[in-house]
């Protein structure tokens, strides 16, 4: 992978960390008032398969959606516009942080449902395919999702209609509070689910961003090229709560000695510690990176606090279609 790429991924990773943890720190000024769900600690899944991506692809995500609307090119003052609620949001403050939207960056739809944009996902491939687009859909969904009736419907449609989909799990073991061990029967894998509809399917470390973004391109060229859908499971763990700004490992769903072995496969200071050994990264160019990105969240927070709130009058609009 060549140089320039490596410090790509690694400041897009490190740009979406900076953001969650500016939500963290600004959280309890109780001026957001819609729920966050924060991907902090995930972040190498969300890059590695984003900058695969073509401007013309389409993503769709879930209710841990900042990371996938970040890394795919959607607008950060708009982020923070609907975060907290004003006019200049990307849902016009009307949905907050679970429902993200910037066509222009290909990033349709988020919704906190579980599952419920699995076939919405499916159903856009569909429709680029009968449309002939060059357009390939990647659906974001947690381990979670696989639980739900739709997901499998959606798996099958796929297959047999051979979509340009790409279906990537973030598994990072618990849906709420619950583990796999609880949901699901024991020992069985994620990733063979969607064997069993014949899509090939993997499993890899959802830590390493570099891993990521070449299983993803592979499967993205793939289903550019006709092979139709594909499935990734990439093993990974959430930092933070469930929903919320905080740490929740004192109420007893998992360990703290769990939370500190993955706190040591830091998919950002690891790659930055590879990157400055390497000398691909300078000790200079990392501080200029953070210098940059500080002040852009800066400049898009304060464009959100100074935006205005929607009018009531336009609390109708943009329900449906016109």
């Amino acid at each position: 992978m060549k140089p320039e790429l490596r410090k790509q991924l690694f400041y897009s990773m490190l740009r979406v960390r900076r953001v969650e943890e500016k939500i963290v720190e600004l959280y309890p000024e109780q001026e957001m008032r819609c729920p966050v769900h924060l991907c902090i600690g995930q972040e190498a899944v969300v890059t590695g398969v984003c900058a695969a991506l073509t401007p013309t692809d389409a993503v769709f995500s879930g209710h841990r959606a900042h990371g996938h609307y970040l890394a795919s090119g959607g607008n950060l003052a708009a982020f923070w516009a609907e975060m907290y609620g004003k006019a200049t949001g990307c849902c016009r403050g009307k949905g907050g942080s679970m429902h993200l939207i910037d066509l222009d960056a290909g990033f349709i739809a988020s919704t906190p449902i579980v599952g419920s944009t699995i076939p919405i996902a499916v159903g856009a491939a569909f429709g680029a395919t009968m449309q002939g687009l060059n357009k390939v859909v990647v659906i974001f969904l947690g381990e979670g999702a696989t639980e739900e009736g739709v997901f499998h419907e959606s798996l099958n449609f796929a297959s047999l209609k051979q979509l340009p989909v790409v279906f990537v799990c973030e598994n990072n073991f618990y849906s709420v509070y619950t583990p796999l061990s609880e949901r699901q029967p024991k020992d069985r894998e994620v990733y063979p689910l969607a064997q069993a509809q014949n899509i090939p399917s993997t499993q890899a470390d959802g830590n390493d961003v570099e891993t990521v973004y070449r299983l993803s391109q592979e499967a993205i060229e793939r289903a550019r090229k006709g092979g139709g859908p594909s499935f990734l499971e990439f093993i990974t763990y959430r930092w933070r709560e469930h929903c919320g700004p905080n740490y929740d490992n004192h109420i007893g769903y998992r360990t703290e000695a769990e939370f500190k072995e993955w706190q040591e496969k830091d998919p950002i200071e690891n790659a930055q510690n590879q990157l400055l050994v390497e000398g691909i990264l300078s000790e200079e160019e990392l501080e200029e990176m953070e210098r940059a990105i500080a002040r852009e969240i800066e400049e898009a927070v304060t464009f959100a606090k100074n935006s205005p709130f929607p009018e009531p009058e336009t609390l109708y609009e943009h329900v449906y279609a016109q």
